[in-house]
């Protein structure tokens, strides 16, 4: 379970080899390597409008959603006290009529 488990080895022919024969070298006829294809997306280029124009997104979006979590949180805490308000009051009214 715990083997490293090991690739099969490249099944590619080896390098083309020159060989020497009384001097003369016989040249052994090499397939060309396949090109990599074109790609025919246009490719972005930025400007510093369009560098300064992303900056300025990224820092609204951060505003924003910077904004929206802390009036959550906010609205969090708020309906946390008032309900421990409640509670307080109403342990309040209980005792009183215990007491009477």
């Amino acid at each position: 379970m715990f083997t490293p488990k090991y690739p099969t080895p490249d099944t590619a022919p080896p390098p083309a080899v020159t060989i020497q024969n009384s001097g003369a070298a016989v040249p052994v006829v090499q397939t060309p390597a396949p090109v990599a294809p074109v790609s025919n997306r246009p490719t972005v280029q930025l400007t510093a409008g369009s560098t300064l124009a992303l900056v300025g997104g990224g820092t609204a979006v951060v505003l924003v959603v910077g904004a929206v979590l802390v009036s959550l949180l906010l609205a969090v805490a708020i309906t946390g006290m008032s309900v421990a308000v409640v509670a307080v009051v109403l342990r309040s009214i209980l005792n009183q009529e215990r007491n009477r």
